[in-house]
């Protein structure tokens, strides 16, 4: 009885701020408000633990993997699809899942955590496994230095009760040696793969520490083309259609393939990862279709230079349409002066608050820009009105609010919305 009231009125918040759209941050504001210890009383019924998924980029995608791969295997999963990843986020997933009084009938958890707030959420959700996927320049104007981001991965992964899996190829990440108790494996992307990337990972160098390429990974990529991926799992090796293309996401498939292995207690079953992944869908934004009457729209969603890069890297070559939007959802984008940009032979339309100042970047590299909009509703009116390209896609490479903004104005909804 001790959390009826604290769950009612959750979700009594939550069909309120559907009907004003969206919101997802209230109800769990409001259930942990009235129970502050709601977040333990849930987590603390998953008979096999609860697995934290941490990086600087790759926490949603890797998060989805991650779950539908379990679920593959015969596990109920909980997780926050919506990828809200503060404490009060969380608290509203749990809210979609739990009884009014408080009980959750899944196995295990998955759930994707902000880097900030996650040695604070150890406390609540006591992570039995900890996934770190990578440190890369993200957000300075809220973490100031990298490096700190790393320090706040690390100093989580040291609270697993049982496991923790790390990023062979990230200098921050990789080190990291097993607490009393803890079991430590790593997953990766063999040499070769990485090296035919244009651009590489993207991991953030550690100064302090020389690379050290002597550790095993007990995942790894071992080859790439397009959006299939050849991903060794211990002895076996698997192939998987991604959700999307380029290397990042079939290094987020090795991580996923090495944590369900860890939490399964054994290797995953090849057929059932090649079937879960198979039918899989692109995570909210990350290489999701929509319809553009005869044509589709491929939205590719970025939210700094690390993710920016490493999706230019990723578009096919000689790509005929494509948008770029960026708006004051990212409020420091000095770093465009950074992008390899040379994947683009012309951009068709420019939108967002700060399509100017990538206008301006991109007339450094002698890229030519057709239109800028800085309105995303009269840009995309812009792109549909162009001729239906040959492979019947126009691309939209968006920060994460233009995204939103876009999905809404073709008709679809927020994820909380669907819940």
């Amino acid at each position: 009885m001790k959390y009826l009231v604290p769950v009612l009125a959750g979700r009594l918040v939550r069909a309120v701020a559907r009907l004003r759209g969206g919101g997802s941050a209230y109800p769990g504001r409001t259930v942990l408000a009235l129970a502050p210890d709601f977040l333990t009383h849930v987590s603390s019924q998953f008979d096999q633990g609860v697995v934290f998924v941490l990086g600087s980029n790759g926490k949603s995608t890797t998060t989805m993997m991650l779950t539908e791969t379990l679920r593959a295997h015969g596990l109920r999963v909980f997780t926050n699809p919506t990828g809200a990843n503060l404490p009060q986020g969380i608290a509203s997933a749990f809210l979609r899942e739990v009884t009014p009084f408080g009980r959750v009938k899944h196995d295990i958890g998955v759930i994707e955590v902000d880097e900030a707030f996650a040695v604070e959420l150890t406390r609540s959700l006591h992570p039995s496994t900890v996934l770190m996927l990578n440190v890369q320049v993200d957000q300075l104007y809220r973490f100031f230095e990298t490096e700190r981001v790393g320090t706040m991965m690390t100093d989580t992964a040291a609270l697993a009760t049982a496991a923790v899996v790390t990023n062979r190829d990230d200098q921050h990440l990789a080190p990291y040696e097993a607490r009393p108790g803890q079991v430590v494996t790593r997953f990766g992307a063999a040499p070769d793969v990485v090296a035919a990337a244009p651009n590489g990972l993207q991991n953030a160098n550690d100064f302090t520490r020389e690379a050290d390429g002597t550790r095993r990974a007990e995942s790894e990529v071992v080859s790439l083309t397009g959006d299939r991926a050849r991903i060794r799992v211990g002895d076996e090796e698997v192939d998987v259609r991604l959700p999307a293309r380029g290397l990042h996401y079939a290094v987020d498939a090795a991580a996923a393939l090495q944590t369900a292995s860890v939490v399964l207690g054994r290797p995953v079953d090849p057929a059932s990862v090649a079937e879960a992944f198979e039918t899989m869908k692109p995570a909210y934004g990350r290489g999701e279709r929509m319809s553009l009457g005869t044509d589709e729209a491929e939205f590719i969603m970025f939210k700094n230079a690390a993710s920016l890069q490493l999706n230019l890297d990723a578009l096919p070559q000689d790509v005929e349409q494509v948008m770029l939007a960026i708006d004051e959802g990212t409020p420091d984008i000095s770093w465009i002066y950074d992008i390899d940009f040379s994947h683009l032979d012309h951009v068709d339309v420019l939108a967002g608050a700060k399509a100017w100042q990538l206008a301006l970047r991109l007339e450094h590299e002698g890229i030519p820009v057709h239109v800028i909009e800085e309105d995303i509703a009269k840009a995309i009116k812009l792109m549909r009105a162009l001729p239906s390209p040959a492979d019947r896609t126009k691309h939209f490479v968006t920060n994460y609010e233009q995204m939103m903004l876009a999905r809404r104005i073709l008709g679809h909804p927020d994820l909380e919305k669907t819940a």
